[in-house]
């Protein structure tokens, strides 16, 4: 265990890596492919929404309508079977700075490692698997656990309790995130937000949203 910290979450987009752009690409693919339209993703949505929160904005803002959530798991399930080709194909797929170093370094101190991100499951392990960052996690909150970051957030904190054998303690348990909408669910589920100016937000932006530590990436400043 390092400084007292027995459990890190971390985000996955903007945080541990960026896709160069493929879940973007694997959405637009799967609503011209079933509806005939064009999404342009970056316009209708914000880093840190879920992927059933992004299903529901391309619906409402580009389609015009409130999607049945039939189709809305479908868009999901169109989303995810282009992703793969998507991700592999991207020339902007990057770990983002330290993050090779920092997971080994925190598994070895015996620092239990989980994922909490808006990503459904299985997409959250297609991006991670190019990187072979999925090695470092035994357990996570995913956007197929709820559309809400804070309720995911409480879902991996009681995964991480079950993975542990006792529950997590809030006290000791941190989550890693680059937007602000990180640093509420982190602080709504009872634990302690790192921000990381990874991301689209800045050092600044993340103070503002009250990040417990707010760092320009994890090779300085990290807590533990």
């Amino acid at each position: 265990m390092t400084d007292g910290i027995e459990a890190v979450l971390f985000d996955i987009d903007g945080t541990l890596l960026v896709t160069g752009g493929a879940g973007a690409v694997a959405w637009q693919r799967a609503f011209r492919e079933m509806h005939g339209i064009e999404a342009n993703i970056d316009e209708h949505t914000q880093a840190g929404m879920t992927d059933p929160e992004i299903a529901a904005i391309v619906f409402r803002e580009v389609i015009g309508r409130e999607g049945t959530p039939a189709e809305r798991a479908e868009a999901i399930a169109g989303y995810l079977s282009q992703l793969q080709r998507a991700v592999e194909e991207s020339q902007g797929y990057r770990v983002m700075p330290g993050i090779e170093q920092l997971l080994p370094r925190l598994a070895e101190s015996g620092v239990l490692l989980g994922i909490v991100t808006g990503n459904i499951e299985a997409a959250a392990q297609i991006k991670l698997a190019r990187g072979d960052l999925n090695r470092y996690f035994t357990f996570g909150g995913y956007g197929s656990d709820s559309s809400q970051r804070t309720e995911l957030t409480r879902k991996a904190i009681d995964r991480g309790g079950e993975v542990r054998g006792k529950a997590l303690d809030p006290a000791t348990t941190i989550a890693v995130g680059d937007t602000p909408r990180d640093v509420v669910a982190g602080h709504g589920a009872g634990i302690k937000v790192v921000g990381v100016a990874t991301g689209n937000y800045s050092v600044d932006e993340l103070e503002e949203a009250e990040a417990d530590w707010a760092i320009a990436d994890v090779r300085s400043g990290f807590p533990a």
